[in-house]
C-alpha cells in the first residue's frame, strides 16, 4: 500500500478543515512548495493536491500552486477541486498533473463524466467519493465541498462507472475527515468485497503507522493524509514502509 501525502489549498496557504468545514480550518505556516519538499525528501511516490477553494465555488482558486508543484517533478501529483468540465480536466493535465480528481460532477453529471472516460483514459482520472454513513449503515455519497447530501449510495456511483474501465476511488468518510479518529476499516473492507477491481484509496482518519498496517491488510492501493503528516503525529522511520520512493 502507498502513502499518498495531501496537501489542501486554500487561499494560497495549506490548511485542514475538520469533518468537511470551512468554518472549522486550521491554517498552517508551512508554505505548500516547503512541504512537497518534505514529502519527496521522505519517500513519497506521490502527493495529492486538493483545491478547497475550487472544491466550494466551482473554478480554480489555486491553479498557480498547483501547476508550480506539478512542475517541480519530484513527486506525481493527482489533484482536484472544483473540476466541473472536459476543458478544466484537459488544463489540470495539462501542466503537468498525473491524475485529476472529479468530484461532485460525478455523481450530478454522470453522463459528461463517462464520456470523460473515453476522452482521458481511467489512469487520468480518479473519483472522489465523499459519504457519511446513513443509520442503516450505508455510505451515502456527499457532495459540493460537502454541503449537500445526496441520496446516491457509494455502491450506486461505483457500479455506474465500471462499465467504463473505472480504475482510481478516493473514498472519505466525511466523520473521519480531519479527525484523527482511525479509518473506517469496515467500509473500506466492504468496498473491495464490492469492488475488488478498483484500486481504492482510503482517506480520513489516519492517525498513527497502526492505522496504515491495517489499511494495508484490508487491501487498499493507497492511503491519503494529511493532519497526521503535517503535524508530524507519525515518526519517519514508521512511514517509511508506506513511502515508496520510485
Amino acid at each position: 500500500m502507498e502513502l499518498i501525502p495531501a496537501i489542501d489549498l486554500r487561499g494560497g496557504a495549506v490548511v485542514r478543515l475538520f469533518q468537511g468545514d470551512f468554518d472549522a480550518e486550521t491554517r498552517y505556516e508551512v508554505t505548500p512548495e516547503a512541504l512537497y519538499a518534505a514529502y519527496a525528501r521522505a519517500g513519497a511516490r506521490r502527493v495529492h493536491v486538493v483545491d478547497l477553494d475550487g472544491a466550494r465555488e466551482g473554478q480554480a482558486g489555486n491553479r498557480r500552486i498547483v501547476a508550480e508543484l506539478a512542475a517541480l517533478g519530484q513527486l506525481r501529483v493527482q489533484s482536484g477541486g472544483g473540476l466541473r468540465s472536459s476543458r478544466a480536466v484537459q488544463s489540470l493535465l495539462a501542466i503537468g498533473v498525473e491524475r485529476a480528481v472529479i468530484g461532485s460532477v460525478a455523481v450530478n453529471e454522470p453522463g459528461e463524466v463517462l464520456e470523460w472516460f473515453d476522452e482521458f483514459g481511467a489512469e487520468r482520472l480518479v473519483l472522489a467519493l465523499d459519504v457519511r454513513i446513513d443509520r442503516a449503515g450505508t455510505p451515502r455519497v456527499a457532495t459540493h465541498g460537502w454541503r449537500e447530501q445526496s441520496a446516491l449510495s457509494l455502491w450506486d456511483v461505483v457500479a455506474r462507472y465500471e462499465g467504463v474501465g473505472l480504475r482510481h476511488v478516493l473514498c472519505t468518510d466525511v466523520s473521519r475527515d480531519g479527525a484523527l479518529a482511525g479509518p473506517n476499516i469496515a467500509l473500506y473492507r466492504e468496498a473491495l468485497a464490492r469492488h475488488p477491481r478498483v484500486a481504492w484509496q482510503a482517506s480520513g482518519g489516519v492517525r498513527s503507522a497502526g492505522d496504515l498496517r491495517e489499511l494495508a491488510e484490508v487491501g487498499v492501493s493507497a492511503a491519503v493524509s494529511g493532519k497526521a503528516l503535517i503535524e508530524g503525529l507519525i515518526p519517519t522511520e514508521e512511514l517509511a514502509p508506506f513511502l515508496p520512493g520510485e
